[in-house]
């Protein structure tokens, strides 16, 4: 028996609609890349974004084609979330921090028509030139008076939209069309895509309005510090029209300064981002000493964030809630936000609590097998590989069997690639990566990748990169270097050299350690594990 409902596809646009009409006022402030500010509420937006179709459609952009996005966190780039998916296209942003060779594999590799890009990275589009698709369509997202010199063909945003229709007759599409597109950097090899669709972007917007209310509430006031360029900002975008909460985009200020300023200028009540952002924002607030006035919580991901971060902004009366998730789940899959029955704990307990990963977010299963793929009792000690499925998880990653293959079970579920424990309430606590990768600042690093590169020296007999503690960056990378010639290793310097010709500087290894030989596992594989206690206390260069 079915029921007898109508069947109204979900769609991102949708979204939009619903906030120009019932939250017309409310909207998105801005912090522009021409340095001043700019607002308008959602139904300015909703009337851009049909004019943004109008002129893709005049570009040439059909349902399902790739349209890209190199760009910060700003209204323009809010209006291309809803434009590009609303008209059927699939909007792929691209994170602007990826080595050029990752940039220029994930643009061919997806397939991208028009290119649309911030002023400032138009240098860098100027440096992949020679490289990018050849009918690749470049528009910069500013006004005729702010466009720069360059020696490219640049289209003008502004002058795209000027004169277009703000009607646009937005087609009914099936559900599971192809909404956006964001690739994950976390393993070895090429960049992996993942294809989300209206469906699982819209019930991945009701899941953390439902489970993060606190900062997603009607007349809240959030900042998103977590790139649009990161797994959709972790669909703040989406979320926040939907309750009537409004959207502050920071553009590229990211310090502690210009977001303790503009946070007590535009009353921001809630902010999203990533730990590194945070010790900026921890070291502004010891020199004023006091929180942004209106601010009540941050919502810390990306990367785990320490109990002495989280601590130290509950005791300025800020609400923390530590969240975990992965591009691959849209990317939200739990939150430490504690429950009432916790409230009466004391604040070591809750402490302890807030420092784990959290409850599952409704939508999201949870399971951890042990080695032998059987399934592990969550009783906060086994700790096994976490697996999840959900609405908003893939099914398999874009164009690439090989990848997708790999990354499921035989039910079905998707592996994180991270070890776990779950304990009886439901909290989740990440304790490792299989994939031994490295986190700098909420950007991964692959070891493995660096650790092929160096072996290529001439100098280097055996080598293994791991993750060192920083203050600043959470982790960097250690090389820990076997010579061919114990009286001759190789400079750092020199493997550096070589490094940069395959990754970005900032990925480079901060030091380097001699050692005689390294410690193996019963397979024969380094064991990284030993190699992390052992060089648990090291010091880098730069880490004061």
């Amino acid at each position: 028996m079915h029921g007898m409902m109508m069947h109204r596809p979900l769609s991102i646009i949708e979204i939009l609609r619903y906030a120009a009409e019932a939250h017309p006022g409310t909207g998105v402030v801005s912090v522009r890349t021409e340095g001043d500010i700019h607002r308008y509420g959602y139904a300015e937006a909703y009337a851009r974004v049909g004019q943004l179709a109008h002129a893709l459609a005049g570009l040439g952009i059909a349902e399902g084609d790739r349209v890209a996005t190199l760009a910060w966190n700003g209204y323009r780039h809010f209006e291309l979330y809803y434009g590009i998916s609303g008209m059927g296209a699939v909007c792929h942003t691209i994170n602007p921090r990826l080595p050029a060779e990752q940039l220029l594999y994930i643009l061919n590799h997806a397939g991208d028509r028009v290119l649309f890009l911030d002023t400032t990275f138009v240098p860098l589009t100027e440096a992949l030139a020679d490289h990018l698709p050849k009918e690749l369509t470049l528009v910069v997202m500013t006004d005729r008076a702010h466009m720069p010199e360059s020696k490219l063909e640049l289209l003008c945003y502004e002058e795209l939209l000027d004169g277009q229709p703000e009607d646009y007759d937005w087609p009914e599409l099936p559900e599971d069309t192809a909404a956006s597109l964001c690739y994950t950097s976390g393993t070895t090899g090429h960049p992996k895509g993942a294809l989300y669709s209206h469906r699982s972007t819209v019930l991945h917007a009701f899941y953390i309005a439902i489970t993060v209310a606190r900062s997603l509430r009607e007349g809240a006031r959030i900042l998103p510090v977590v790139p649009m360029f990161h797994v959709n900002s972790w669909g703040l975008p989406y979320a926040a029209p939907m309750v009537g909460a409004s959207l502050i985009m920071p553009g590229h200020g990211l310090d502690g300064a210009s977001l303790f300023d503009l946070m007590e200028r535009e009353k921001v009540t809630a902010s999203w981002g990533v730990p590194t952002v945070w010790l900026g924002l921890r070291a502004e607030v010891e020199k004023r000493g006091r929180a942004p006035a209106d601010l009540d919580q941050l919502v810390i991901g990306g990367s785990a964030a320490s109990k002495s971060m989280i601590g130290f902004f509950e005791g300025q009366g800020v609400d923390v809630c530590h969240a975990w998730g992965m591009t691959e789940m849209s990317p939200v899959g739990t939150h430490a936000q504690l429950p009432v029955s916790m409230q009466g704990l004391s604040d070591t307990e809750k402490l302890e609590k807030k420092g784990k990963q959290g409850r599952r977010v409704f939508g999201v299963d949870l399971k951890i097998l042990g080695e032998d793929g059987a399934r592990l009792p969550h009783d906060g000690k086994a700790a096994g590989e976490l697996f999840v499925r959900g609405n908003a998880v893939i099914s398999g990653y874009y164009n690439n069997e090989a990848a997708t293959e790999a990354a499921f079970d035989a039910e079905g579920w998707f592996g994180t690639g991270d070890v776990a424990t779950i304990d009886p309430e439901g909290f989740l606590q990440i304790q490792d990566r299989t994939k031994d990768l490295i986190k700098s600042g909420g950007e991964w690093i692959s070891s493995i990748d660096l650790e092929n590169i160096a072996m290529a020296h001439p100098k280097v007999a055996n080598c293994a990169v791991i993750a060192v503690a920083h203050p600043k960056w959470e982790e960097r990378p250690l090389l820990v270097v076997v010579p061919a010639d114990a009286g001759d290793p190789p400079k750092l310097s020199e493997v550096h050299e070589m490094m940069l010709e395959h990754v970005a500087k900032w990925q480079l290894p901060d030091d380097m350690v001699v050692v005689e030989d390294l410690p193996m596992t019963a397979t024969g594989k380094v064991s990284k594990l030993s190699l992390r206690k052992r060089f648990a206390e090291h010091r880098l260069p730069d880490a004061g």
